[in-house]
């Protein structure tokens, strides 16, 4: 048995990040500033996007786009209309949706990908569909032209939970971009860490000026003197200071995460290489255990995780692997939430199920995912080979 440690999660940090930590205590501004706005502008550069709104956490902003989407001026989301969700991903893709009043219709995802069953998301979409929440699943892109195609011309509206897949490109196009607007995390166990982080990239100037707003209390004070939230701000700063417009929240960011985020986006092209100079050995190992299904890549994932799926009728069940792992001290996880719509929080939400979850229901039966990371994991998967070995043969004796 290998005592080496296959951890789910590891730092990215160095010398550079505590350097800017020190930078925050000296200047003594903690509170979001200077540093969370550079952060903001090369976020959005290395996106390719126009905006970039930094928040307190992934989570929130998942919640500042619906918030967004329900105070925009025209084609707003109401309370009511449905929104199709994949039945696949973290909790908090779902709760702002609940907490908007709108009605979530699950879909499946697809065995291989992990991502939308395209054939069961075009059978869902019909005259009620608003929008679509499309999320990149462990690094892993959607297929947005096919997405594309079954929107079409209809007004639906395509927003991204981009979480867990920063820096996977479609078409040599980052994920998160893909939709109106698309939500970003800064997790610890996540491609790139603030500390705790998130967040929301747009091109559109409104939904931009809306969640500038919704992301500091509803007021004005964040937004430019001309804008298209309010439209031209008094030059009076003592009338502007506490002039609320919007039903916002506090999701401000600490100036330490932003500081953070401009040297951490400076490693985010390492960071993603590497990850997936990992997955290609990874892939390679896997071929010699096809009692496993792996996620299947959809462009240039940037591989959050790896996902393991234990193929039907195999002579072990996944509690075996989570114990086998365990004792070679591989870190595992469910693969995000499994199938959401198996919680006991839906009680509190309007939904509906479009069809069956078959493919949903066999993940979160049978599949775990463990870690990746920005290094060479060479040794890790002699680890894991050790586990598959362990546990392949003792199923066969």
């Amino acid at each position: 048995m290998s005592n080496r440690n296959y951890s789910l999660a590891t730092s990215t940090w160095d010398d550079a990040e505590y350097q800017a930590i020190q930078r925050v205590i000296e200047s003594d501004m903690f509170t979001m500033g200077a540093h969370v706005q550079e952060f903001e502008k090369q976020f959005a550069a290395y996106t390719g996007s126009r905006y970039c709104v930094m928040v307190n956490s992934g989570s929130s902003a998942n919640l500042l786009m619906i918030a967004a989407l329900r105070f925009r001026k025209d084609n707003a989301l109401l309370a009511g209309d449905e929104i199709i969700v994949p039945a696949v991903s973290w909790s908090t893709t779902y709760h702002p949706l609940q907490q908007y009043g709108l009605k979530l219709k699950f879909v499946d995802v697809d065995r291989d990908t992990l991502n939308y069953d395209l054939g069961a998301l075009a059978d869902a979409v019909t005259e009620k569909t608003r929008a679509i929440m499309v999320v990149n699943l462990l690094g892993n892109s959607n297929d947005f032209a096919a997405i594309g195609n079954i929107v079409g011309e209809r007004n639906i509206i395509v927003v991204e939970d981009n979480c867990e897949s920063l820096g996977a490109t479609y078409g040599g196009r980052q994920t998160g971009t893909f939709g109106l607007l698309g939500s970003y995390s800064a997790f610890f166990s996540h491609h790139i860490s603030t500390m705790e982080g998130g967040m929301v990239v747009t091109d559109d100037e409104e939904l931009y000026h809306i969640m500038l707003s919704v992301r500091a209390h509803g007021w004005t004070r964040n937004l430019p003197k001309h804008n298209l939230l309010t439209g031209t701000k008094s030059d009076d700063a003592f009338v502007e200071s506490f002039k609320f417009v919007l039903p916002g929240y506090n999701l401000r960011p600490l100036e330490m995460s932003g500081a953070i985020g401009i040297e951490q986006v400076r490693k985010l092209p390492d960071i993603v290489s590497e990850r997936r100079r990992n997955a290609q050995l990874f892939k390679e190992l896997m071929r010699e255990y096809p009692q496993f299904r792996t996620q299947e890549e959809i462009g240039e994932s940037s591989w959050f995780g790896f996902s393991l799926i234990v193929e039907a009728g195999m002579p072990f069940k996944r509690a075996d692997v989570v114990r086998v792992f365990n004792s070679h001290k591989i870190d595992v996880r469910p693969i995000v939430a499994g199938n959401f719509a198996k919680n006991e929080v839906l009680r509190w939400f309007d939904y509906e199920i479009h069809g069956g979850l078959k493919n949903a229901d066999d993940l979160d039966e049978n599949g775990l995912f463990i870690g990746n990371h920005h290094y060479e994991l060479t040794e890790q998967f002699e680890t894991l080979r050790a586990a598959l070995n362990e546990l392949t043969k003792s199923a066969n004796t």
